[in-house]
């Protein structure tokens, strides 16, 4: 998870600050960008967009990871790739941008 984390601080604004909210690591501009988190079978990725999720679900779907209701999950031993997680990151806080953080 400590590339996740990584990739997500590469591609988030200099003053997007990291929190724990509803128990998970979060990130934070302007309010919630985007959350981690590593479970017992699974790790979980949430961008908390359905509009960023749209924009990456068929790049998401055909590198085999599993989507559910705003939730990116992949396996332990395959996480998200650092170049996808920037891109999702990047979408996000253009997101915030236009609605004004």
């Amino acid at each position: 998870m400590e590339k996740v984390r990584a990739a997500i601080r590469a591609a988030a604004p200099k003053e997007a600050t990291e929190a724990i909210s509803y128990g998970i690591p979060t990130f934070r501009y302007g309010g919630g960008l985007v959350a981690f988190a590593a479970f017992t079978k699974h790790c979980s990725f949430f961008p908390m967009s359905y509009a960023v999720m749209g924009e990456f679900e068929g790049e998401l779907t055909a590198k085999g990871f599993h989507l559910s209701k705003g939730t990116i999950h992949f396996p332990l031993d395959q996480p998200l790739p650092a170049t996808l997680v920037k891109k999702m990151v990047k979408a996000r806080v253009a997101e915030k941008q236009k609605k004004g953080k």
